[in-house]
């Protein structure tokens, strides 16, 4: 049988792959400390999103809760999640609903997170703010707005 002839163009003609530079462009700072930066690699209007975290030893994320999936991986350092400490090259699985009271940066860490829905951060008492696939492509069009200044300054 030939199977090829059940392979067709795709039905959405703007498909396209989407590459992402391994430099130091792209990167925010997250914190007034200078302790937290992201990278956004991706968003889709589905309501995923792909992160870069580059966290510095000693910073604390605030208690959220995912309200979808997470695929978390640690490219470098150490991380602790409630009663977990992830080392470089240790994946993390976290279900819709998880909620986590704090996460802290033991090393300087690097980490990748892919996100199948937002994340709701808050205190003692109240939200204090929202992150999902809007907020990071706002996040990526700004920087990518900010980069050929950069770049020229470089130059």
């Amino acid at each position: 049988m030939d199977i090829l002839k059940f392979l067709t163009p795709p039905a959405d003609a703007q498909l396209e792959d989407i590459y992402v530079a391994n430099d130091d462009s792209g990167w925010i700072q997250t914190d007034k400390e200078g302790k937290a930066f992201l990278k956004v690699l991706w968003t889709s209007k589905s309501g995923g999103w792909a992160v870069l975290y580059r966290w510095k030893k000693g910073f604390i994320a605030p208690p959220h809760k995912h309200l979808g999936s997470i695929h978390a991986f640690i490219y470098s350092g150490r991380l602790k999640i409630r009663d977990i400490i992830l080392a470089a090259g240790d994946y993390m699985y976290e279900p819709n609903g998880m909620m986590h009271p704090i996460t802290e940066a033991l090393e300087d860490t690097l980490q990748l997170n892919i996100a199948d829905g937002p994340i709701l951060f808050y205190d003692e008492k109240n939200l204090t703010h929202y992150a999902g696939w809007e907020q990071m492509q706002r996040i990526k069009e700004r920087t990518q707005r900010a980069a050929p200044v950069a770049n020229e300054a470089r130059g």
